[in-house]
């Protein structure tokens, strides 16, 4: 019986963090969509947009619009269920965090551009995108989890167990 109850905790933990993890990862693809298409429009909309030559500020640009959108995407929905800071120390927190996710694109967009001397939408989109937006989505997953959305200790066990039922007496109604 032993054996089957570590593995029933073993899948709830599990199928929590996957059901956590598709939530997060739906929110962050409308942010991934606001970022692209604000990026691209900023850089590229009708041939040279507004910030062509700015692609590091058009970047900051379309991360700062997605960041908010996110925010309150996760807040509603994705970590819903988990302890709510204060606004006060929540927002410092989330954009210091997306500051450095933003950090993690910039430098590869930057990499790109002024070391490899690659530009044009391929190189800006594959660099800032993919390579910077990947390795900046795991640290803010990680990130969020542990400061922004923590799980609650008072409410949740360390070791939480499916519910199980118990058989009706006149002691428990």
């Amino acid at each position: 019986m032993t054996l089957l109850r570590k593995a029933l905790r073993i899948w709830y933990r599990l199928h929590r963090l996957v059901r956590e993890g598709v939530k997060f990862a739906a929110v962050g693809g409308v942010g991934y969509i606001v970022d692209i298409g604000l990026f691209n429009a900023l850089l590229f909309a009708g041939g040279e947009g507004p910030l062509h030559d700015l692609p590091l500020v058009a970047k900051t640009i379309s991360v700062t619009a997605a960041t908010i959108v996110t925010y309150i995407g996760h807040r509603a929905w994705t970590f819903r269920h988990r302890t709510r800071i204060k606004h006060s120390r929540g927002y410092p927190l989330f954009f210091l965090f997306n500051g450095i996710g933003l950090g993690i694109a910039l430098s590869c967009l930057w990499f790109s551009r002024y070391v490899l001397d690659l530009s044009g939408p391929l190189a800006d989109n594959v660099s800032a995108n993919v390579v910077g937006l990947a390795i900046g989505t795991l640290f803010r997953y990680w990130s969020y989890r542990t400061w922004i959305f923590p799980s609650d200790t008072r409410t949740t066990r360390s070791n939480p167990e499916p519910p199980t039922s118990t058989p009706l007496t006149t002691s428990n109604v």
